[in-house]
């Protein structure tokens, strides 16, 4: 057996064995698994069952990162997008008054048209269209978004009808709240590995003791049935002209944030060839929107590459054995699901604070000098948090571009494919506002 494991991911060529390739799998596991507490209490804002979550959050995670493994041979992890989950709840089902199932179907569209994207080849011509400034304002868009989530999940940030929002009283959830901030902002500055995991879970025992947490009656036990959203997608219902934009924005944000992380972790597991291709780069994204579309049926928002599979890697995850590892891990999390249903929202609430941290902090690298790019990428970020929306901040970002492009003198230099994406856009703000 082990032998042939050795061989089918082909130990001896990446220099790896199964001892480091497990650790390793065991690392990532440990960085990326506050997904399974965030991802159910961030959908289950939408009125979806918030056991049956838990237990299609596991069951995504543990796909899409074993299809990795097992179909691309790559260390990369996959699970609910943070940031496309908030999108999902936030944007579409309680901004726009859309079902949690047509939400679904919309996420089941961007999974397929991703896939025929990837299989065609187009996917090449969409990321050489999308300028570089606007990428970088997408991630710390979303990042500003789900921070914003997060101090208002935690109670920190309230309404305010002089000024729309406002500081909340400090209550006991609140302070615990911050200091599950300050315990993984502390783990994170001495590089202990599973910081926001060992920041949630603390933050949850305390609660127990505060009163402000329930003590679950066991803790280990069989999962929740996903039955209650198990192929209850509405796939006819996302087919409306006005969801055509959220559904772009799905591909969009996924594409760029797989294609991201694809890049920072392939340099670090030496999976780059010498003339800079990408050895799987195909094989992973196929993976990723399979997953995706999977992840639909199950029940739960976009499933993506996550960048925490960086973890794994630094542990010496040269193959597609460590996601497997990672995958069996959270196939084990399922017992524990008793523990997982009790965790509050601020002890969660946190874990989105640091995760927009690490979307922000590419942020530096877009020239703000240049008003023609400048401006584009400021509105693309500073208006998801503030109309509570990541394709309304993407739709303004392409409209501005294009028209600041054109009277800049740089008409030539955009790409045919983003005046097609900036007419679209132009249509959608249209349509979500008259």
């Amino acid at each position: 057996m082990f032998k042939f494991i050795e061989n089918y991911f082909g130990f001896k060529s990446h220099e790896t064995n199964l001892k480091q390739e497990m650790i390793a799998g065991t690392t990532t596991f440990l960085t990326m698994a506050y997904i399974i507490f965030v991802n159910p209490d961030i959908l289950s804002a939408t009125g979806m069952d918030k056991g049956a979550l838990i237990t299609v959050t596991i069951l995504a995670s543990f796909l899409g990162t074993m299809l990795a493994g097992v179909w691309g041979n790559v260390p990369f992890a996959m699970a609910p997008g943070m940031g496309l989950n908030a999108f999902f709840a936030f944007s579409l089902v309680i901004g726009k008054q859309v079902t949690w199932q047509t939400a679904l179907g919309v996420v089941f569209l961007s999974g397929v048209f991703f896939l025929l994207l990837t299989l065609t080849g187009v996917r090449k011509w969409v990321v050489f269209a999308i300028p570089k400034e606007i990428r970088l304002a997408t991630a710390a868009g979303i990042g500003l978004f789900i921070t914003f989530i997060g101090f208002k999940g935690m109670g920190l940030i309230v309404s305010n009808p002089a000024t729309l929002v406002g500081i909340g009283e400090m209550s006991t959830p609140v302070f615990l709240g911050l200091t599950g901030l300050a315990i993984i902002a502390v783990l994170e500055v001495l590089k202990i590995k599973g910081s926001i995991l060992i920041g949630i879970i603390t933050v949850t025992v305390v609660g127990m003791i505060t009163g402000d947490a329930s003590i679950p009656e066991k803790f280990i036990s069989a999962p929740p049935s996903p039955a209650p959203i198990l192929f209850q997608l509405d796939i006819i219902g996302a087919l409306k002209w006005s969801l055509w934009g959220a559904i772009f924005s799905f591909i969009f944000v996924d594409l760029f944030d797989s294609l991201g992380t694809i890049l920072a972790c392939s340099y670090e597991a030496k999976l780059v060839k010498e003339d800079g291709s990408i050895d799987k780069i195909d094989q992973v994204l196929e993976a990723d929107a399979v997953a995706t579309i999977a992840g639909a049926l199950l029940g739960t928002s976009t499933t993506t590459t996550y960048v925490e599979s960086g973890a794994g890697i630094a542990e010496g995850g040269r193959t597609g054995f460590t996601s497997v590892v990672t995958a069996l891990l959270f196939l084990l999390a399922l017992l524990f699901t008793p523990f997982i249903a009790i965790v509050p929202a601020f002890a969660t609430a946190p874990a989105l604070v640091v995760v927009g941290v690490f979307m922000f902090k590419n942020v530096g690298i877009i020239d703000f000098s240049k008003f023609e790019t400048g401006v584009p990428a400021f509105l693309t970020m500073i208006l998801m948090p503030l109309t509570y929306s990541i394709s309304m901040g993407l739709a303004v970002g392409f409209v501005s571009y294009c028209i600041l492009g054109a009277f800049s003198g740089n008409f030539k230099k955009i790409h045919p494919l983003m005046w097609v994406i900036g007419v679209f856009s132009l249509i959608d703000i249209i349509l979500n506002t008259i």
